[in-house]
């Protein structure tokens, strides 16, 4: 969880516009769950997607859906329009998503986001009731035990 840390911290440290989404947003929330990337939810543009790969710089970011794990290159507009890029580095793995199941675009996702502590810096992480809305959703085994997981933190919090 350190690097997916890393990950989030470089994000942060350059300003990137994200939303905390997926497993490590779930944890965030008090989840027990374990995850080995870290999934954020973006704006595919251009001020969005430079950031990002000033925040990557150093880490040797792939593309990783692809077989032979091209490295993303130094030209963040030929991403521009994407609906998700799969990135694996030297830190770890980062899914860069468009829209979240069940919730919408990143204006939608970032309408419902939370500032929380991680460790240090300050992220915004998707609203609790939106993720176990995502996780019923996608209706996957592991989504579907966490969604519940995350009810029961619904109701100890009160909504928080």
């Amino acid at each position: 969880m350190a690097s997916t840390l890393e990950l989030l911290r470089r994000l942060s440290t350059q300003k990137v516009d994200f939303v905390l989404v997926g497993g490590m947003a779930a944890i965030a929330h008090g989840s027990a769950a374990v995850t080995e990337d870290v999934d954020v939810c973006i704006r595919f543009d251009e001020a969005t997607l430079s950031g990002i790969f000033r925040a990557l710089a150093g880490t040797n970011p792939r593309q990783r859906m692809h077989p032979a794990r091209p490295p993303l290159g130094d030209e963040p507009r030929a991403f521009v329009g994407n609906k998700n890029l799969y990135v694996v580095t030297d830190e770890g793995v980062i899914d860069l998503l468009g829209e979240i199941v069940a919730v919408g675009g990143y204006d939608a996702v970032a309408a419902t986001a939370l500032s929380l502590d991680l460790g240090g810096f300050q992220c915004r992480v998707v609203g609790l009731k939106e993720l176990i809305a995502c996780k019923r959703a996608l209706g996957r085994p592991k989504d579907l035990r966490v969604a519940q997981e995350l009810e029961e933190v619904l109701s100890r919090t009160g909504g928080r």
